[in-house]
């Protein structure tokens, strides 16, 4: 099993063992994690799913895609270096464990 910290910006924390092969988007829609929309289910167009990934985890994800690129550029909440699209982060090989914060809104 893989884990997910989703930090909130009330201090709540969300902390879900997801299953190898899922996205961060994926796993908080079904988890409940409030915060994380994902209303276009995954497919990179609409933001609603941005996360703010914790400093130390940045160095094990992939290079940011053109479609990410472009959707981060739509964020309602901030974009920063640290920010990311949890639909396109994936859970598996090389990453077992994730922290990001959950902007304080999507939409």
């Amino acid at each position: 099993m893989a884990k997910i910290t989703f930090n909130h910006a009330d201090g709540l924390v969300d902390v879900l063992d997801v299953e190898p092969g899922t996205s961060v988007m994926r796993a908080a829609v079904t988890g409940g994690v409030p915060g994380i929309v994902g209303e276009c289910g995954g497919q990179a167009m609409c933001a609603t799913c941005h996360v703010y990934v914790r400093q130390e985890h940045l160095g094990m994800l992939p290079e940011i895609g053109d479609d990410e690129e472009e959707m981060l550029d739509c964020t309602v909440a901030e974009r920063t270096s640290r920010s990311r699209l949890g639909c396109q982060i994936t859970l598996g090989e090389g990453l077992g464990e994730l922290e990001v914060d959950v902007p304080e809104s999507q939409v």
